[in-house]
């Protein structure tokens, strides 16, 4: 390897050469020398030692190009021997953290979210369905998953190149994006894997068995979650509009509302109906047990947010900038119109009101948060607050089915929501790559849309059913009055003297 602070002269030796100091270039050269040679004198070299054939020294201008290709998050300047190595520190940093995140919104943000919407005796059955599908899909995404996402195949599935991370190194990059490490990539790709399943399972809690959501689990990422993630993501895939100028459908998602909110929101409507409800359900109070818990999940998930949307820039950019605040507005105000629509309809603002709006919120903007304008986000909140309101307090009623805890209303109609409304707000003025209401991008969208609705919905009946005649779905009715908790878990949430 290089000597670590030979790079840092090298640097300092472009920025005088292009800088509008007043030296001549035979006193610029001699500056740099000596800057070389008093780093180095003080400098430990590492122990592997150079090749015997050194590339040509890129010029200044070479190396200027290459640091404001870093700065910049754009892509390295062809056939020049980059003088930055690897990943890039400040890129791979934020997506190092953005990863994190995204994992806290699953792991505890989901997890208390949703354990403190069911009743007391089912709360530990949520924690374990959490932990159970982040063990499981992450194994998957090291056996397969990841390979069969994003490395080659056809526009409609990946192959087994990558298998087991094959080919893979934590200094290459260029998988995911021009700065970040491939091992990043993968990770931060896997959380999303993690928290997609795990919605589903809000809508059929409190009465589902746990080898029932597992087997569910890991049959849903072979036939829905992996083929539509590289549909929409891999660069050669079907739908993916900015990287595939040969996408069947030319469709833009930033950070997952066909992949994640939609494919979950509907799969959840299905297999709930398929399920049944609850025992007693419409005849007894179902309420929340701690809407404490509630609350501080939904904190964790705005937080958490975050990584997802503003990591979806894969670079600590402007893009990233942009989603960040995107997301922040959305989400606030989702919840402040949410409260606001239930105080007029049903008399009072609920806690559980504001913490559904702010999940409606950040669904409604992740397909979007690279590719709108802050204004637009602002009428998208709205549109987030009002409409799957409408659809978690009255069409479900209408309808008459148990969805537990509103996936269906929230990411169901919520991920379908915000699809549609970047094909109408996407623009060049947040995102030089999109233009809504274009090229037939809304039309784009719909098209999108439409086919996760239908692979979700179809194949999530064919896998219910598949469960349902091997193993069994639904817990037994002994079992379900008893609580999960306990007759499934062997534990209790709260020990009570």
């Amino acid at each position: 390897m290089l000597i670590k602070t030979k790079t840092l002269a090298n640097i300092a030796a472009a920025i005088i050469a292009a800088g509008s100091l007043s030296l001549s270039s035979a006193l610029a050269q001699e500056a740099t020398t000596t800057l070389v040679e008093q780093t180095t004198t003080t400098t430990v070299v590492e122990t592997t030692t150079a090749p015997a054939e050194t590339a040509a020294e890129p010029s200044v201008e070479q190396r200027l190009a290459d640091l404001e290709a870093y700065v910049n998050n754009g892509a390295r300047t062809p056939d020049v021997v980059s003088k930055i190595a690897g990943p890039g520190p400040g890129h791979n940093a934020w997506q190092m953290t953005s990863t994190a995140l995204v994992l806290f919104m699953t792991l505890p943000g989901l997890a208390l979210f949703y354990g403190g919407l069911v009743r007391s005796k089912n709360v530990l059955s949520i924690l374990a369905m959490t932990m159970g599908i982040a063990g499981l899909v992450t194994i998957l995404w090291f056996l397969c998953g990841y390979s069969l996402t994003f490395s080659g195949g056809n526009a409609f599935l990946g192959d087994f190149a990558q298998a087991c991370f094959n080919g893979m190194k934590p200094g290459n990059v260029g998988a995911g994006y021009y700065w970040i490490s491939d091992y990043i990539w993968a990770m931060f790709q896997l959380t999303f894997a993690i928290i997609t399943p795990a919605l589903i399972f809000g809508a059929t809690a409190e009465r589902m068995k746990f080898s029932a959501v597992l087997l569910f689990t890991a049959i849903w990422m072979f036939v829905v979650y992996f083929p539509l993630a590289h549909m929409v993501w891999a660069v050669n895939g079907f739908m993916c509009g900015p990287l595939n100028p040969d996408a069947g459908i030319k469709a833009i998602d930033f950070a997952g509302g066909t992949v994640v909110h939609m494919s979950s929101g509907w799969s959840a409507l299905v297999l709930c109906i398929i399920l049944g409800p609850r025992l007693g359900f419409g005849k007894q109070q179902m309420a929340p047990h701690s809407m404490v818990l509630c609350m501080i999940g939904t904190g964790m998930l705005f937080v958490g947010w975050f990584g997802f949307n503003a990591g979806s820039a894969l670079g600590a950019d402007a893009i990233a900038s942009n989603a960040f605040t995107t997301t922040f507005l959305c989400a606030a105000t989702a919840g402040f119109v949410w409260a606001g629509v239930e105080w007029i309809t049903r008399g009072k603002p609920s806690v559980l009101g504001f913490c559904s709006g702010i999940v409606s919120g950040l669904v409604v903007v992740t397909p979007a948060a690279g590719f709108v304008t802050p204004a637009s986000a602002m009428i998208m909140a709205v549109a987030a607050g009002i409409i799957p309101f409408f659809a978690v307090v009255y069409l479900k009623k209408v309808l008459g089915y148990d969805d537990a805890l509103d996936t269906f209303g929230i990411h169901g109609i919520g991920g379908t929501l915000g699809a549609i409304l970047t094909g109408i707000f996407a623009s060049a003025e947040a995102n030089p790559v999109v233009e809504g209401l274009k090229e037939g991008l809304l039309m784009n969208q719909i098209k999108a849309s439409i086919l996760t609705i239908v692979l979700a919905v179809v194949a999530t009946a064919i896998i219910a059913y598949i469960v349902k005649f091997t193993i069994g779905l639904r817990a037994t009715e002994e079992q379900e009055s008893l609580g999960l908790d306990t007759s499934e878990h062997g534990e209790e949430g709260y020990l009570m003297d």
